[in-house]
């Protein structure tokens, strides 16, 4: 039986100064040109920070670790709802579908991020086990962490606040801006009807802080940049409604239009630190194309 060949291991390098992620690959591979580059993304061929990255733009920052591997990337980290963009022993990173609920409430929903996720380390080992560390709402798309020891997820939420680097957000919302910037903050508690509210008195709930920038608009609709200061549930979503520009598809806070057919809502960065390694993480996933063919019409 003929001997498997052996693989290439992966070529590592670091980022020196910023740079988009074609400029930097051109000047690390003068072998290739742009349409080998090209092909090296398209194929999952490229991991920045460990993540998957195929967008020739992207923006590389000092001290990233970009990784060339020269065997395709494996399609065994997409599954139905959702794509594995980051794993390692202590952690999963993963860009979740709208529409798939994070866990079930009630174990009644077998087709959640828990539960595929689970069944995949299983595959790895029996006795693997996946733990939640924040929840993203059922028709929130974008990105999510898990853990993989109840260690790791409690590490993770302890120093989710002061280790979270970056956790910005997409928004479709209602109607133009006016100001083409912004802050939101009050105190956010939850009705028995599941319904969080917003109040300006301390002792009716728990702070929260909600930064905004108009990145697009047009006479029906604005496109927002949203940065959070604090992660309470459904935060964009009630601070969005208190000023009067709901999230388009949202009506349970507020809602008259869904021109997309979905909630007009994306995790679109997190960076993080590694509770394990230490080291800096950073992913970016694409904003949705139903997000942004609104403002090209």
């Amino acid at each position: 039986m003929p001997k498997e060949k052996p693989q290439k291991p992966p070529l590592l390098l670091t980022v020196t100064e910023p740079v988009e992620l074609m400029t930097f690959l051109l000047a690390q591979l003068p072998h290739k040109n742009r349409n080998n580059i090209k092909t090296l993304l398209h194929d999952r061929h490229i991991r920045v920070e460990g993540s998957v990255q195929t967008k020739y733009n992207y923006s590389l920052q000092p001290n990233q670790r970009v990784e060339v591997h020269w065997t395709r990337g494996s399609k065994e980290n997409v599954y139905r709802g959702l794509n594995i963009l980051f794993e390692d022993a202590h952690l999963i990173v993963i860009e979740k579908q709208e529409g798939l609920l994070s866990i079930s409430a009630n174990n009644k929903e077998s087709q959640t991020a828990y539960n595929t996720l689970s069944a995949h380390v299983k595959k790895q080992h029996p006795s693997n086990k996946i733990f939640i560390v924040h929840r993203l709402d059922r028709d929130t798309s974008g990105v999510m962490v898990f853990a993989k020891s109840e260690r790791v997820k409690a590490l993770l939420q302890e120093s989710w606040e002061p280790t979270t680097k970056e956790r910005t957000y997409i928004a479709v919302a209602e109607k133009p801006f006016k100001e083409p910037s912004g802050t939101v903050t009050s105190y956010l508690n939850e009705s028995k009807a599941l319904i969080v509210y917003s109040s300006q008195n301390p002792a009716q709930g728990q702070l929260a802080i909600t930064h905004y920038e108009v990145l697009k608009q047009n006479a029906h609709f604005a496109l927002l940049k949203v940065n959070l200061e604090t992660g309470r549930k459904n935060q964009i979503r009630v601070h969005l409604q208190d000023l009067g520009h709901s999230i388009v598809g949202d009506k349970k806070y507020g809602a008259v239009t869904n021109p997309i057919a979905r909630l007009g809502l994306h995790a679109w960065v997190l960076a993080f630190v590694h509770p394990i390694t230490h080291e800096k993480l950073r992913f970016e996933t694409t904003v949705p194309k139903k997000f942004l063919e609104l403002f090209s019409r």
